[in-house]
C-alpha cells in the first residue's frame, strides 16, 4: 500500500497501463474474454427481447385489467376463458411459504450445528454429503414426491382431505432441494466471522449457545439474508417437481393439502402441449413468463439491496 501511494508507484502504475501487451497469446486472451463477456449479455438481452416481444402480443388481445383483475380465474382450455394470472401467482406462492416453512429452520439449524458446534472432521464429512442433495435430479424429486410422500405418507395420514396432487408433497421435496442452499452459503457466512468475536464473547462467560444465536447470526446475517432470498428465487423458478407432483388445478389457496398450479407448472404444460405458435394459449406462456421474471428481477434486486444494507465489514 505504501508503494502504491507514493511517487514511485504511481509512475510504476501508470507505465503498467500504457504498456502495449508485449504476449501475443495476452491479446488473444483478452480478446476472448471480451468475446464471451459480450455473448453472455447479447444472449440475456435477445432472452428479455423475445420474452417481452411476444407477451406484448398477448396483450394485444387481452387486456392488463383482465389478466391482473383478481376476480377472474385461470381458465385457458373451456369456454369461457379466462386469463386471471392471480391463481397462478398464488399457486407459486403457496409451494414457496411451505418449502420454506420446512428448509428454513431445518436449513439454519445445519448451519449452526456445522459452524459452531461440529467437530472438524465431521464439518468436513457432512457439508458435502448434504451438498449432494443439490446434485439429485429434481424430476427424481418429483416422482418420489408423486409416489411415496403423497401415496404412502400424506393419503394414509390425512385421507379423503387431502388430494393426491397437492401442494405439500411439491413442498416437501421443495424443501429437501433448496436445503443444501440455505445450509451451505449460511455456513459458509458463518465460518468468516472473526474468531476475535467468539473469543470475546467467551470471555463474557456465554455459553455456545448464545454465542451462536447472539454474536455469530447477527454478524453473519448478511450471507444468511442471501441464502435465504437464494432458496426463494429457486423454488419460483422450479418447473418439475411443482408441474408433477403440485398439479395442474389453478386456485386461489394457501392450503398445503389442494391441488394447484403455478406459473413454471402452467408453462411446461403448454410448452408440451398442441398451443400453436401465435394462438393466445401460446402467446400467455410468454405473459406468464415476462412477469415471472419481473418477479424474479425484484427479487434479485432486493436481495442485492439487503445483503449491502447488513453487510459487515471485518479488518
Amino acid at each position: 500500500m505504501a508503494l502504491a501511494s507514493s511517487p514511485e508507484g504511481s509512475d510504476l502504475a501508470r507505465a503498467l497501463r500504457k504498456r502495449p501487451l508485449r504476449r501475443p497469446g495476452e491479446n488473444l486472451i483478452v480478446a476472448s474474454l471480451v468475446l464471451c463477456a459480450a455473448v453472455s449479455i447479447a444472449t440475456t438481452f435477445a432472452i428479455i427481447f423475445v420474452l417481452f416481444s411476444d407477451a406484448i402480443g398477448f396483450f394485444q388481445e387481452i387486456s392488463f385489467w383482465h389478466f391482473f383483475n383478481p376476480t377472474n380465474q385461470w381458465q385457458t382450455l373451456f369456454n369461457p376463458r379466462s386469463f386471471g394470472v392471480w391463481e397462478l401467482v398464488l399457486g407459486t406462492l403457496n409451494v414457496t411459504l411451505w418449502s420454506m416453512v420446512i428448509a428454513l429452520p431445518l436449513g439454519l439449524a445445519a448451519a449452526v450445528y456445522l459452524s459452531e458446534y461440529a467437530h472438524v472432521q465431521t464439518r468436513r464429512f457432512l457439508k458435502p454429503l448434504l451438498e449432494l442433495l443439490a446434485g439429485v435430479p429434481t424430476v427424481v424429486y418429483a416422482y418420489f414426491a408423486l409416489t411415496f410422500i403423497s401415496d404412502d405418507v400424506l393419503l394414509p395420514l390425512f385421507g379423503d382431505s387431502v388430494s393426491f396432487f397437492n401442494s405439500l408433497s411439491a413442498s416437501i421435496m421443495l424443501g429437501v432441494m433448496i436445503l443444501p442452499i440455505i445450509a451451505s452459503v449460511s455456513e459458509d457466512a458463518m465460518a468468516s466471522v472473526p474468531r476475535d468475536l467468539r473469543e470475546a464473547a467467551y470471555g463474557l462467560g456465554a455459553t455456545r449457545l448464545e454465542v451462536a444465536f447472539r454474536v455469530v447470526f447477527p454478524a453473519a446475517i448478511s450471507g444468511i439474508m442471501a441464502a435465504i432470498l437464494l432458496a426463494i428465487a429457486r423454488v419460483i423458478g422450479e418447473t418439475m417437481i411443482v408441474a408433477v407432483a403440485a398439479g395442474s388445478t389453478p386456485s386461489l389457496t394457501l392450503s398445503p393439502l389442494e391441488s394447484i398450479q403455478t406459473m413454471t407448472g402452467y408453462m411446461l404444460q403448454v410448452a408440451l402441449g398442441d398451443a400453436a405458435r401465435g394462438t393466445t394459449d401460446y402467446t400467455s406462456l410468454f405473459a406468464v413468463g415476462a412477469l415471472l421474471f419481473l418477479m424474479t428481477f425484484v427479487l434479485n434486486v432486493g436481495a442485492q439491496i439487503i445483503v449491502r444494507r447488513f453487510r459487515e465489514a471485518y479488518e
